[in-house]
């Protein structure tokens, strides 16, 4: 079947048309995931050194030079700081790899578009492959972390996928969109790295949630981070139960966007060519 021609946008038929070509899909995210550092002395190593060095700088800025703090009345003093703020940079690493790369993907493979016949809904899947690839090398330094400083890891700590699943159904709906959208609209491109910024500072990375006066609260919950967050530190820093209600209604809107974003580049990919 031409992966070009239309074909129905309803979620079983959506998921079926995912499913597959998953082999393609697994193929092509090895690939970016390995040309990321093809060429460079360690290799794949730097996707394990560079949230370590990242993390340093921003615990030294925040802790050191802006004298921050997350209760600090709690054990391990920095290195409890540091294992806050590097659960928050992980959600935020998934979600700002997606802003940031989405827009281009398709400019970025004009051969597949014009030359080929491919299945380019799962163009915007591979880059969220390699966002996952690398949040979970971040949460593997995490949980070492966390039993170096605790001596053990908490009950809850695999629940961490779970947590994170409802964030990966909206990133893919949203890098569906912004891909497409990227093809007629240029300046996509130019304004997701500000926005990946505004969300770094707009989270509760380098604060915690209840440091904000209240009336700022609202504001900071509709940044689509913040809840997953929150979250992902009650399972692997905490050690409490997630908010499985409101990961379910989290789930459900993101499951909604996805759907959304899927359609929308189905229906827009026809003219993609033409524009190229």
């Amino acid at each position: 079947m031409n992966p070009h021609i239309p074909h129905s946008i309803a979620p079983p038929a959506m998921l079926g048309h995912l499913w597959s070509h998953r082999d393609l899909l697994v193929r092509m995210i090895k690939r970016d995931v390995a040309g990321r550092y093809k060429g460079s002395m360690l290799g794949i190593a730097w996707s394990f050194f560079n949230p370590l060095i990242m993390l340093a700088v921003y615990t030294f800025v925040f802790t050191v030079v802006f004298n921050a703090r997350w209760g600090m009345e709690t054990e391990g003093g920095r290195a409890a700081f540091a294992l806050q703020l590097f659960a928050g940079m992980i959600v935020h690493g998934i979600f700002a790899e997606v802003l940031t790369r989405s827009p281009s993907l398709i400019l970025g493979n004009v051969n597949y578009v014009k030359k080929v016949v491919f299945p380019l809904s799962i163009l915007p899947l591979v880059t969220l492959g390699s966002a996952l690839f690398h949040a979970v090398v971040s949460l593997v330094v995490l949980l070492l972390a966390q039993l170096l400083l605790s001596a053990a890891l908490p009950a809850t700590f695999w629940l961490a996928p779970v947590v994170i699943f409802p964030l990966i159904v909206l990133a893919a709906g949203v890098s569906w969109l912004l891909a497409s959208l990227g093809v007629y609209l240029r300046d996509i491109a130019q304004t997701m790295g500000l926005l990946a910024t505004i969300l770094l500072f707009l989270s509760p990375i380098f604060y915690p949630l209840e440091a904000l006066p209240e009336r700022f609260h609202p504001f900071i919950l509709l940044n689509p981070l913040t809840f997953i967050i929150e979250q992902l530190r009650l399972v692997v820093i905490t050690g409490q139960q997630p908010d499985w209600l409101g990961l379910l209604q989290y789930l459900a809107l993101a499951a909604l966007v996805a759907w959304l974003g899927y359609g929308w580049f189905q229906k827009t990919r026809k003219g993609f060519a033409d524009v190229l």
